[in-house]
């Protein structure tokens, strides 16, 4: 049998019980709500079901107001500090504020002059990989996906730990300072190995320099000469803070928190995390608005004619235009409802880069559809609370100013959210001694056993 014809019996073998999947793993909408199940373990208002406690952030959308819940402007707090004085603190003294926000959410306070410098050292000192991992590990299997080359590299750096499985609090805390100072040579030099073997461009490996930022780093690595502007560095390592941490609900920290749970090894852990984060739905929502916003200027004649772009939009949330989702991406958030604090911060720094890209006609675009797109919903939904621009929104055209590539913007997200993952594993590791394990209820009937010689 040829490998062809293999593969065709195999797709008309998965059509076939892939039906019947489909119809014996069914189960009724309404059963969720009679057994009282909510769904993506949120309720209809966002609340999530409570599965843990922790001291790493808080996310605020809602405030007390006479005896009552009510929807407020977002805020987002790490260790107890608001996200905006955060960053108006590193942005007022002109430095860049990654590598101290990382030692804000590892250790609970906020460094010193001479704790940051000793951490910024550490950092340094911790990024390096194994002698001829680039060559054995990242170049021999090069992909598109960069993110599974990211977990495939995580993965195999474990063979190099000889504590890999150490669970001591040191032990795991060297590790995640490790992947926080690797992942995006990790990432980067993924992408270069792909870029050069399957495109046939040319290959640049450039090593990482001591004395930059992560933020620096990231664009030193990527970009065949290494330069870039202070205003790009800058705009990138405020994307990297605002990314960071997003609670312990989130979908890939709890994936963290869970695997943690099981008394896994920190490089298993990050690799599940990884898996999470891959997923559209998550860390890959940035790279559907950018592909939203190409099919808007696309097919809408004048994107000045807020009309037209309103009318396109109503179209998109009919599943008429772009990928019949019925989605317009960017928009809303499972726990923030008038506003993401983090999209709030990062637009001004949007538009001054985009000031000094030229493309200051997109950013009208991406400003009219903010304004615009929760309008619209408002009038096409039934919606239960705000609807407004999420971080996501904007991460995208940031990343495409920076001339990123589109395989590195959930890598990137990885790049920072690394760290908050790292923040919730040791916190579970400190506090939890027992495995997450919550309850489904089945809905399953009974059958009566029948022997193979009497089956249909």
């Amino acid at each position: 049998m040829t490998k062809s014809s293999r593969r065709e019996q195999m797709e008309k073998y998965t059509a076939k019980y892939g039906d019947v999947c489909k119809q014996n793993n069914h189960i009724e909408t309404n059963l969720y709500e009679e057994y009282g199940v909510k769904r993506g373990l949120r309720d209809k208002n966002g609340e999530g079901v409570l599965a843990g406690l922790t001291n790493i952030s808080v996310i605020k959308s809602q405030e007390i107001v006479d005896g009552k819940r009510v929807p407020c402007e977002g805020r987002l707090l790490y260790r107890g500090y608001d996200i905006i004085d955060l960053v108006s603190g590193f942005e007022h003294s002109a430095r860049f504020g990654f590598e101290e926000i990382t030692y804000l959410l590892l250790f609970g306070d906020l460094p010193d002059k001479a704790h940051l410098k000793e951490f910024k050292g550490m950092l340094a000192m911790l990024r390096t990989l194994p002698t001829n991992f680039t060559r054995d590990v990242i170049m021999k299997a090069s992909s598109k996906d960069i993110m599974s080359s990211l977990t495939r590299s995580v993965l195999t750096l474990a063979s190099y730990d000889k504590q890999a499985a150490d669970l001591s609090i040191p032990n795991v805390l060297r590790q995640c300072m490790m992947l926080i100072s690797v992942f995006p040579m990790l990432s980067v030099y993924g992408y270069q190995a792909y870029n050069h073997y399957e495109r046939d461009d040319s290959l640049y490996i450039h090593r990482p320099d001591a004395s930059l930022s992560t933020a620096e780093n990231i664009l030193r690595l990527l970009r065949p000469d290494m330069k870039y502007s202070e205003l790009e560095a800058k705009v990138l390592d405020i994307a990297l803070v605002l990314h960071m941490e997003h609670g312990g609900g989130n979908n890939s920290t709890f994936t963290t928190r869970v695997v943690t749970s099981s008394g896994s090894d920190t490089y298993s852990v990050i690799a599940a995390a990884l898996s999470s984060l891959k997923g559209p739905k998550h860390g890959g929502a940035n790279i559907k608005v950018v592909e939203m916003m190409a099919n808007i200027k696309k097919n809408v004649k004048d994107v000045n004619d807020e009309d037209k772009v309103k009318d396109y939009l109503a179209r998109m949330l009919n599943k008429e235009v772009f990928d019949k989702s019925g989605l317009i991406y960017g928009m809303g958030h499972a726990v923030y409802s008038i506003s993401d604090p983090r999209a709030t911060i990062f637009k001004s720094f949007v538009e001054r880069l985009a000031l000094d890209k030229g493309r200051k006609e997109d950013f009208k675009l991406y400003s009219m559809i903010e304004r615009l797109a929760p309008q619209v919903i408002a009038e096409k939904r039934n919606i239960y609370k705000g609807v407004s621009a999420n971080v996501d929104f904007y991460s995208g055209f940031v990343y495409s100013m920076l001339d990123i590539p589109l395989e590195l913007y959930t890598p990137i997200f990885a790049m920072a959210r690394i760290v908050g993952w790292s923040a919730h594993r040791l916190e579970e590791l400190i506090n939890a001694d027992k495995i997450i394990r919550p309850a489904y209820k089945s809905v399953m009937m009974e059958r009566e056993y029948n022997d193979i010689e009497k089956r249909k």
